[in-house]
């Protein structure tokens, strides 16, 4: 077998991912509502998502590419709940909107993925706030370091469902 070089290594993935679980959230500070399915809207996020209202209404720039998507690895469910002394932590109680299966999300860096119709961005790494003390008790918010998931941008707009693959891109 022939040596790989670094772009290549970060080129391979085993299978693509899964969409594990879906949620928006209506208003800023309001509970997650779970969905079957969602449309991802260019630029502004997934409908029905106070990020992507606040877009729309013209309350915080329409493009801004930092947060208009938040994921979360389904396996870090567990990790979670480990490092708290609890069963797997349910998905709603981290105010990420997409938990996704079977992909290591950091893995995502620099590139484009496809969900269902919909294609995002990974723009960063999403951090735990002050709320994950609150959610999780004390604590929380250190658990949370380091299994908060990333935050994506659509780049164009289209519907996935639950149980839709998450598919890296080329990085060209």
């Amino acid at each position: 077998m022939t040596e790989l070089d670094l772009p290549d290594l970060l080129g391979r993935f085993r299978h693509a991912g899964r969409v594990d679980w879906i949620g928006i959230r209506p208003a800023r500070l309001a509970p997650l509502t779970a969905l079957t399915e969602a449309q991802a809207v260019a630029g502004l996020g997934l409908e029905g998502d106070h990020y992507a209202a606040a877009a729309a209404a013209g309350r915080r720039q329409v493009g801004r590419r930092k947060r208009q998507v938040t994921l979360i690895q389904a396996e870090h469910l567990a990790a979670l709940g480990a490092l708290l002394g609890e069963p797997p932590i349910a998905p709603a109680r981290l105010r990420r909107n997409l938990v996704v299966g079977g992909l290591n999300l950091l893995a995502l860096k620099d590139r484009r993925f496809r969900i269902g119709d919909a294609v995002l961005e990974m723009t960063g790494l999403a951090h735990p706030c002050s709320r994950m003390e609150q959610e999780l008790g004390p604590g929380g918010y250190n658990a949370m370091r380091g299994h908060g998931g990333i935050t994506a941008a659509v780049v164009v707009s289209g519907c996935f469902a639950l149980g839709a693959a998450v598919e890296p891109l080329d990085s060209d």
